[in-house]
């Protein structure tokens, strides 16, 4: 069984096609449930999310991590699993999550994104991020999760402290943690669609700049908006 927790903030161009992607996975429906976590937004995000989901709230923790950590706390199944409202998941996406954690010793596992948006540029993109997650979790030197395509062992999340509540980073940091409880599992099956909206709209150099800011200031900074800004 799993909760499925998607953070949202100003999504309704988005959120429908992510959430119809999730009521066509090959799980039955009542094996899973989905929970959208809204960070208070002034479009039609939540009456869009109350068509499809099992559980809409406003959000009670700061940033995107909080989102999720919310969440998780009023989540029902013993598996949680992340993504965005901008992503769209294959059929496959929570029954190959499923059967990853049919090893008990696994705690978290994550998989790499192709975009959305079709074109050389983009695609060029994501192979390099994906081969740089790929490099990281074959030499063990770090994990480069992504929190729109990662699932936890929800006891194990907890305990280790879910995650930081940053404006970015929090997703490549808490894996870290959870290495400690288990074993933090890549897998190829649960690539996923994944939105350039950011990088089209800002520039593919100037967002990972940010980024990168962000993260080696601690992730957080009030020189950037990195969680919040509208697209």
């Amino acid at each position: 069984m799993i909760s499925v927790i998607i953070p949202a903030y100003n999504e309704e161009q988005n959120i429908r096609d992510c959430l119809i992607s999730l009521h066509n996975q090959t799980l039955p429906r009542d094996s899973y449930e989905i929970i959208v976590v809204d960070g208070g937004s002034a479009d039609n995000t939540i009456e869009i999310a109350q068509e499809y989901a099992d559980l809409v709230f406003i959000q009670e923790s700061p940033k995107v991590g909080g989102a999720r950590n919310d969440g998780a706390l009023r989540a029902k199944y013993d598996i949680i699993a992340t993504t965005d409202a901008d992503t769209v998941l294959p059929p496959h996406w929570l029954e190959q999550i499923q059967k990853l954690f049919d090893d008990p010793i696994v705690v978290q596992v994550f998989g790499p994104v192709t975009p959305k948006e079709k074109s050389i540029l983009n695609t060029f993109y994501l192979s390099l991020a994906n081969n740089f997650a790929r490099i990281g979790y074959y030499t063990k030197l770090f994990y480069f999760t992504l929190g729109c395509n990662t699932a936890f062992r929800k006891s194990t999340f907890i305990e280790a402290g879910m995650y930081h509540t940053v404006d970015a980073g929090d997703d490549l940091e808490i894996p870290r943690r959870m290495i400690a409880y288990g074993k933090v599992v890549f897998s190829e099956k649960l690539k996923i669609g994944f939105s350039m909206r950011r990088y089209t709209q800002f520039g593919a150099l100037r967002s990972i700049y940010e980024w990168m800011y962000i993260v080696y200031r601690g992730g957080d900074s009030s020189k950037y908006q990195y969680t919040k800004r509208n697209y």
